[in-house]
């Protein structure tokens, strides 16, 4: 284990000095024979100056699969960072998709200067794909397809295929598309299909009937039509029906796990993208926004069991059991919350359905808070010996429950339908009613009980 974080701290040192040597072929041969993660991590853990000249002294081959490998907002950092025409060279080598993510996490100004050192051809496409929203067909598409016209015939069509320089083996797995003379998308046909009919024949009598996506339509609608038809790809068109790209079924899903884990960093706090390399005001200021809204909501806890001091003096048995209370509430509503993000997510659910969705979770809820609230009330009065404290704790647990899996469910819906990020917001609002709930009600039913518990 000593040797290896040895090896590893001397594989930074080698990569450090090659870069302070401008020792070009030292850094080919670190970053050849270096695993993928020991790089990643070296190179994340260079100064900012250390990586500007890393990435202006490697070959521009080896730079792209290097910042392949790098977490997209590391990525960006490592571009931001660079002359834009270095930072242009570098991009040029990467897919159109892995440009227009990075690109969009760069300040505008920066965009322009690095897009000004681009072919035209590789702008018209980056600015085509920046014009809709980021989990969008558009947003995701390829803009570079593989389409015949109208009319073509078979061996025209071949044609093309052979003189397409992409690996031959590759064309398989796709389904040219078939436009007329506007680019309005009329067909698709398997590349397998035209091996077997006569070259004199034209596309459009062997072509079937291609379905087809608006470029707006969402993430989550897409995983779900894939999900659905079993796809490969999906031809993208525009409100005139013009193709403008395909969008494919690999790239999707992996948008959808970049999700499911910033939707789970953002249910911990980290509302942003964070990296330890980035600099220290900034991922403290990120954070703070989140904390800071989160000391407001427990002081709005807290109020509820300052209200009821007295009550607290009199039973101070009662101050066991309120943690319990609100946490086991907790734990139902995020279970809820959890249903719902993952339905939103996969397009089963809308903010339309939140009254729905608030029937089907107070079924639950009924049951859960029922036995839930026999099994703490149980304990209560074995513990402290009185009935009517296990009936007060019971009692509370039961209805704050109900309350927990009804916000649980329907909050991350309406969030949603006012435009509000429900992965940040849904947990803390869910903490805060449940404490508060779960305060008032143990402590409220205990004052009302309040002679027999105090017998």
């Amino acid at each position: 284990m000593i040797s290896s974080m040895e090896s590893h701290q001397s594989l930074l040192y080698d990569l450090r000095r090659s870069i302070s040597r401008r020792d070009r072929q030292e850094i080919g041969k670190i970053l050849k024979e270096g695993s993928t993660l020991d790089l990643v991590h070296d190179i994340m853990m260079l100064r900012v100056e250390e990586r500007e000249q890393l990435f202006q002294l490697v070959d521009p081959v080896e730079a792209a699969q290097v910042l392949r490998a790098i977490p997209h907002v590391g990525a960006t950092d490592v571009v931001s960072q660079l002359p834009p025409e270095n930072a242009a060279r570098l991009l040029r080598l990467l897919d159109v998709h892995g440009q227009a993510d990075i690109l969009r996490k760069i300040d505008h100004s920066g965009t322009e200067q690095i897009l000004e050192q681009m072919e035209r051809k590789d702008v018209r496409q980056l600015r085509q794909i920046q014009r809709y929203p980021e989990n969008t067909a558009g947003g995701m598409m390829s803009t570079e397809t593989l389409t015949f016209r109208r009319g073509d015939t078979v061996g025209e069509a071949l044609k093309i295929l052979v003189k397409m320089k992409e690996d031959r083996d590759s064309q398989f797995k796709f389904y040219p598309y078939v436009v007329d003379r506007n680019g309005v998308l009329i067909g698709v046909v398997s590349v397998l299909s035209l091996l077997g009919e006569p070259n004199d024949r034209t596309v459009d009598e062997i072509m079937v009937k291609a379905t087809s996506i608006r470029a707006r339509r969402s993430l989550e609608e897409l995983h779900v039509l894939f999900e659905e038809t079993g796809y490969f790809s999906l031809p993208v068109v525009n409100r005139n029906d013009v193709l403008i790209g395909t969008v494919y079924h690999e790239d999707v899903a992996e948008r959808m796990l970049d999700e499911a884990e910033s939707d789970a960093l953002k249910a911990h706090g980290v509302i942003s993208e964070e990296l330890r390399t980035m600099p220290l005001l900034l991922r403290s200021r990120r954070r703070l926004a989140w904390l800071s809204a989160n000391i407001v909501l427990n002081i709005i806890a807290a109020s509820v069991i300052s209200a009821y001091e007295q009550t607290l003096s009199a039973v101070i048995a009662i101050a066991v059991f309120l943690p319990m209370v609100s946490d086991m509430s907790g734990c139902s509503g995020n279970q809820a919350v959890a249903v719902s993000m993952r339905e939103l997510a996969l397009g089963l659910a809308r903010p339309a359905d939140a009254f729905r969705v608030w029937l089907k979770e107070v079924s639950v809820g009924v049951i859960n808070g029922t036995v839930l609230g026999i099994l703490i009330g149980v304990v209560a009065w074995l513990w402290k010996g009185n009935p009517y404290l296990g009936l007060v704790i019971g009692t509370a647990l039961t209805l704050n429950t109900l309350i927990a899996v009804s916000i649980g469910g329907t909050v991350p819906l309406i969030l949603k339908r006012f435009k509000v990020d429900p992965a940040v917001a849904s947990g803390p609002l869910l903490t805060t009613v449940t404490d508060m709930a779960g305060f008032f009600l143990v402590l409220s039913l205990a004052q009302l009980m309040m002679p027999l518990l105090i017998q």
